[in-house]
């Protein structure tokens, strides 16, 4: 589990192409500190498992789904990432619960000079985010502050925008989205009930 509280920026040294699959080297000597093979590191909001630990670097394998769903797919070296090593037991959830299962992605709009930033929200994804809910993007725990159909806006203070790669972020850059595991598992749990009540009417 995560609590989309980034721990620092790393750097992705290397990109190794694989059969249905990548291998990605990433520096961090904060998350690398404890690192162990086996252990779970989020790298913009994708949980990965640890190959191999060298010095201040670690060694990941994404597979194919993950490379579909994320902004992995299109990252190479030299490009900044969020990281965060996965919360211990008794720790400070000091964001929301988190995967590190990204739902899909999401595209960079804009943002305005009070911090206000905007994302284009895929519509398959739009009815789990509500206002003042929250929402992980690039790994980072974020409050929704609007939404409609095909975008969302969150308010990043000046922290946010210094210790995270949301400050970098340009017009048309991937990011990716994780919505509230608990949405989805309501929608599940009541989808049979609502399917009954309409039936009935």
């Amino acid at each position: 589990m995560f609590t989309g509280i980034v721990e620092e920026i790393g750097e992705v040294t290397a990109v190794e192409q694989r059969t249905d699959a990548a291998r990605l080297t990433v520096r961090g000597p904060l998350v690398t500190s404890d690192a162990a093979h086996g252990d779970s590191i989020a790298v913009s909001g994708v949980c990965l498992t640890v190959v191999t630990v060298s010095g201040d670097a670690f060694t990941v394998d994404v597979v194919n789904e993950t490379l579909r769903r994320s902004s992995l797919a299109k990252v190479a070296a030299g490009d900044p990432v969020n990281l965060e090593r996965a919360t211990p037991a008794g720790g400070r959830l000091g964001g929301h619960i988190m995967q590190g299962h990204v739902d899909g992605t999401g595209v960079f709009v804009s943002r305005d000079e009070q911090g206000v930033t905007t994302f284009a929200l895929p519509p398959a994804l739009s009815r789990y985010v509500v206002e003042k809910g929250s929402i992980a993007v690039d790994g980072v725990s974020l409050t929704v502050a609007s939404i409609s159909e095909e975008r969302f806006s969150v308010a990043l203070i000046p922290t946010t925008l210094e210790a995270t790669t949301l400050g970098r972020r340009e017009g048309g850059d991937l990011v990716n989205l994780e919505v509230d595991v608990v949405a989805k598992y309501v929608e599940k749990l009541t989808a049979p009930h609502v399917a009954a009540s309409a039936h009935n009417v």
